[in-house]
């Protein structure tokens, strides 16, 4: 949906897809989140270097223009402190904290250590599509996720996707979006024949 191409194995790309990641955890809806990444992608604030280059009232403006208006102030202040922390830790790539972690559980570690912000929610969005190109990666769903998967009975989401020739991916962002558009906000189980 991003145009972000995860299979390549581009640092370029996973960053962008961690910015979005960090976008997307927050309470806001999606469409918010996603506007909001692509005014970061029209004001070229999509590396390392220009979220840090750009500085806390750029960063604000860019959010404020994309509709986070709500977060806006801390986010800014979450973004300098995290990718900050990349630059000075990793040289700005996540691949190397990638590799420098043991298992799933120390990179979900880092991940965190990156800065105040960084929780369960923003680590398994992120994680859940670098399923494509890191091996030791498994996430646990999102909450959003579990709630679907509670609802619509699937014991397993693996399971159920190998099954029914699904990307786990996929099927997992199409839990979420189930969950927020149905789930949360009260209205009845569609689902077509």
């Amino acid at each position: 949906m991003l145009g972000i191409n995860l299979k390549l194995g581009k640092n370029e790309d996973v960053v962008k897809w961690f910015l979005a990641a960090i976008l997307y955890s927050k309470p806001i809806r999606e469409e918010s989140a996603t506007r909001t990444y692509r005014c970061f992608e029209r004001h070229g604030v999509i590396t390392v270097k220009r979220i840090l280059n750009a500085g806390w009232d750029r960063l604000v403006s860019i959010l404020d223009e994309g509709g986070y208006t709500r977060y806006d102030f801390s986010t800014a202040t979450k973004l300098l402190a995290v990718f900050g922390n990349l630059e000075e830790r990793y040289g700005g790539d996540l691949t190397k904290l990638y590799r420098a972690s043991a298992d799933e559980a120390e990179l979900e570690t880092n991940l965190k250590k990156l800065g105040k912000g960084i929780g369960d929610t923003t680590v398994s969005i992120f994680l859940r599509d670098m399923t494509y190109m890191w091996k030791k990666v498994d996430p646990r769903p999102t909450p959003l996720v579990t709630m679907a998967l509670k609802r619509l009975d699937i014991k397993d989401l693996k399971r159920y996707a190998g099954k029914h020739r699904i990307d786990t991916v996929r099927l997992e962002t199409a839990l979420v979006r189930y969950s927020k558009d149905s789930l949360k906000k009260g209205k009845p189980l569609k689902i077509a024949a």
